[in-house]
């Protein structure tokens, strides 16, 4: 299976984003009112600069206490951000978020942001293939 698969079973690819400046107070916001675990920082519309996720922002309440709220996204982002094309497989994927210990991974495909993959969407593509694969040698023991 290829990630154009999973993004294509999703209901939606639409990627919450936010900028640089916003404070991690409004960031923690908008990641509880959205439910999701990261947001991709742009700038320019799509062009990626970082990414914060919940971890990120963990670290920061470590480091700074209560005074994270105030901080800047810039200041605890993750400025290298790792992402994954269309074409690319799900084992690569996997590779790619456990050598890592990464659970969101944009996709791009010809420079242009397609969506995101979480390793929620990666569990539940491999659960739903191992699951065919077992009905299928089910039916051919059956003699179906």
């Amino acid at each position: 299976m290829i990630v154009r698969s999973i993004l294509n079973a999703k209901s939606s690819n639409d990627v919450t984003t936010t900028v640089a400046d916003l404070t991690v107070g409004d960031a923690a916001k908008l990641l509880n009112e959205k439910r999701i675990g990261a947001l991709l920082v742009v700038e320019g519309g799509n062009n990626i600069i970082g990414i914060l996720s919940e971890r990120d922002i963990v670290r920061g309440m470590a480091l700074h206490g209560t005074k994270v709220e105030t901080l800047k996204v810039r200041d605890l982002m993750t400025s290298s951000v790792l992402v994954c094309s269309p074409e690319d497989s799900l084992d690569k994927l996997m590779g790619i978020m456990t050598n890592n210990r990464i659970r969101h991974l944009p996709v791009v495909d010809q420079g242009k942001l397609a969506g995101m993959i979480t390793i929620g969407d990666v569990v539940k593509s491999r659960l739903e293939e191992t699951t065919m694969q077992v009905d299928q040698l089910r039916e051919y023991v059956a003699g179906r």
